[in-house]
């Protein structure tokens, strides 16, 4: 099941909220991106390389501008009840590195990235360098 692979600590943010309570959010959780809810389901994500190219270079207020005119809107979604290997192969096939995981009801109830496969992958990587170095000449001698 996909939940046990991803994050259910979603960082959400209203539609409604400026991009600075957005940027504020993004550096007090040390995340890059914010998923956008509205009554427990994802309308949006947004990114601070949305609040770059989207607010900053366009010099437009960081008070004033608000989260729903920035934010990428109806999010691809993954259902908590998919395998890993049918997340990666959404992620391939879209062309997408973050995905809302949401409930058979469509609530939002995690969030999957690129970053959490490599994460996935460096444990395996590290699991497998640990077999090899006990199969070493070395290791049987101790």
């Amino acid at each position: 099941m996909l939940l046990d692979f991803a994050r259910t600590n979603v960082v959400t943010i209203s539609p409604d909220a400026s991009i600075k309570e957005a940027a504020n959010l993004m550096t007090n959780h040390n995340v890059g991106s914010l998923v956008v809810s509205s009554y427990k389901k994802p309308i949006g994500i947004i990114t601070d390389r949305d609040i770059v190219t989207r607010v900053v270079h366009l010099s437009k207020d960081l008070y004033h501008t608000k989260v729903a005119d920035v934010m990428t809107g109806n999010p691809h979604v993954l259902g908590e009840e998919l395998s890993l290997f049918e997340a990666l192969e959404s992620m391939k096939d879209k062309g997408v590195r973050r995905f809302p995981i949401v409930n058979e009801e469509g609530d939002l109830s995690g969030f999957f990235s690129v970053d959490d496969v490599l994460y996935l992958l460096a444990i395996e990587m590290s699991a497998v360098r640990r077999i090899i170095e006990s199969e070493t000449p070395e290791a049987a001698v101790a």
